[in-house]
Formats: C-alpha cells, sequence, structure tokens
C-alpha cells in the first residue's frame, strides 16, 4: 500500500527516471507504480508514482530539486481522501450519483457541503445530512453571487470544486481561485454542441452518437482541459427527451469517472489537454 503520490513535471532530459528513482531509493522509499510519459511535440516529462515507507515530504522535494530541470514542478501529495464542494442548481442526477456514492464510501473524497443557487434539491441533500447552501443570483450582481459562493467554499478549504450541473457561467476571477481545480460535466461530446440544450443542437442535427465530456474549467466556456468523454449509440428513433433521458447516464458514468482519476492524482494539465494516467 503506497502512502504517498509523486507528480513531476519538467522539460524532458537524459537520465530523468534514474535521477528520480536513485534520489527516491537514497530516501529509503520504495516505489510501488511508476508512470511516465514524454510529450513529443513539447518534449515535456510527466511522471506519476506512488511511493511506500516513512517519507519526509521537504527532504525528498528539496533533493528532488538539486536533480531536475530548472523549470520542474514537483508535487507530494500523502494518501488521503480529497475535500470537495459540489455547486448545482436544479438537475438531480449527476449530484444524486455522487452523493450516494460518497454515502456507500464509492468516492475517494469527502463531499463537505453542496452550494446551489436554487432551493430545489435542498431537501434532498438533506436526508445525507451534509451542509446545504443556497446562494440566489437573483437581484444581485454576478460579481455579488460569485463572491458569496467563493466565501462559502473558500470557508472549507476544499481541494476541489465539482460543478454537477451547476448551470451558471463562472468569471475568469472566479476560475483564477481554484485554477485547474474546478471539474464541469457537460452534456455534449465537446467540441460538439458548446453551450446550453445540446441534446437539442444534436436532435436537429440527427446525430448517431451523443456523448458527455468532464473537463476543467477555464476562462473560455467548454473548452477547458477534457478528463474523460463517453459515448452511447443514438438513431433516428430518438426523440430530444430519450437523448436527455439517455445522456443522463452517461453524465454519471463520465463526472464519476473524472473524479476518480483527479482524486487520485492522475490527471496532468497541459496547456489545454490533459495527461491522464489511468
Amino acid at each position: 500500500m503506497y502512502s504517498h503520490i509523486l507528480l513531476i513535471t519538467c522539460t524532458d532530459e537524459t537520465g530523468l527516471i534514474s535521477k528520480i528513482s536513485t534520489t527516491v531509493f537514497e530516501q529509503g522509499l520504495n516505489i510501488i507504480v511508476m508512470r511516465e510519459f514524454v510529450d513529443p511535440v513539447t518534449n515535456g516529462f510527466f511522471m506519476r508514482c506512488e511511493l511506500s515507507g516513512e517519507l519526509e515530504i521537504q527532504s525528498l522535494y528539496n533533493e528532488l530539486r538539486t536533480k531536475l530541470p530548472a523549470n520542474a514542478q514537483i508535487v507530494i501529495n500523502p494518501k488521503r481522501k480529497k475535500d470537495i464542494i459540489v455547486l448545482a442548481t436544479k438537475e438531480y442526477h449527476c449530484l444524486s450519483d455522487l452523493l450516494t456514492r460518497h454515502h456507500f464510501d464509492e468516492i475517494n473524497a469527502n463531499i463537505l457541503a453542496v452550494i446551489s443557487n436554487h432551493d430545489y434539491l435542498e431537501p434532498f441533500v438533506q436526508k445525507f445530512q451534509l451542509p446545504f447552501h443556497l446562494v440566489s443570483h437573483e437581484n444581485i450582481s454576478k460579481e455579488e453571487f460569485e463572491k458569496q459562493i467563493l466565501g462559502l467554499a473558500n470557508s472549507y478549504k476544499p481541494d476541489w470544486l465539482v460543478l454537477a450541473k451547476f448551470m451558471r457561467i463562472l468569471s475568469a476571477s472566479f476560475i483564477s481561485e481554484y485554477q485547474n481545480r474546478i471539474v464541469n460535466i457537460h452534456h455534449s461530446f465537446l467540441p460538439a454542441f458548446v453551450g446550453a440544450n445540446p441534446y437539442k443542437q444534436a436532435f436537429d442535427r440527427g446525430v448517431k452518437l451523443i456523448g458527455a465530456t468532464a473537463h476543467f474549467v477555464n476562462e473560455i466556456l467548454d473548452q477547458g482541459p477534457i478528463i474523460s468523454q463517453k459515448v452511447i449509440h443514438a438513431d433516428h428513433t430518438f426523440s430530444v427527451k430519450n437523448m436527455v433521458q439517455a445522456g443522463h447516464e452517461v453524465e454519471r458514468a463520465v463526472l464519476f469517472e473524472a473524479l476518480n482519476l483527479v482524486l487520485e492524482d492522475r490527471v496532468f494539465v497541459a496547456g489545454n489537454k490533459t495527461i491522464v494516467f489511468a
């Protein structure tokens, strides 16, 4: 069983793996799993290691810093459940899946609270004995709306924010507070059908595949680095309602898969792409 996860990103050069593994050995640690990838276009090096043994984080960090390229990003995370805040609106399918999995300990996270701009889901959340916070967007500015949400979220000090059908567009200033730490589920196979009503767009286009995409949120609507995607088949008999019903199942599965990946530190953001060590 591993105790820590070591994540390294830097420019590739000869001998990196040897330097890293030797340093880990000299620290009295054992590598349980090592995965690495070199991007042939950018010459970027990405590594994820699961370590076991008594680890002094600062000592390992300092040793690696002296041996790796100057641009190396080194993260050492202890094995633990991550803390998340879920943002929702009125649609319940993704939220209900997360809360049920959380209740039965099927997700590697502690859901600290649910924040919503409607009170529609409050009775449901209360069944799981979790805090529910209502922040209405009505009759206030977007700046004030986001300020209230950030104030609540920051009070919990979460590792991640999860948008479980939170149907509001977040500003760049909000996103910068949780850069690459906001996961969204979008109800289409991006980059197709960006924005609102993607199932209606898909129906009008007569598509034969419908899907869902989990991605990190950035400043451009539905354009953040993609973590996970899935599709299912559709045909000419599908109405918009049929597509929505089928799509909800895909959305649940994709969001859960993506969260498992990020919660286990398996996802690196590289520009507008991701490196995923599944």
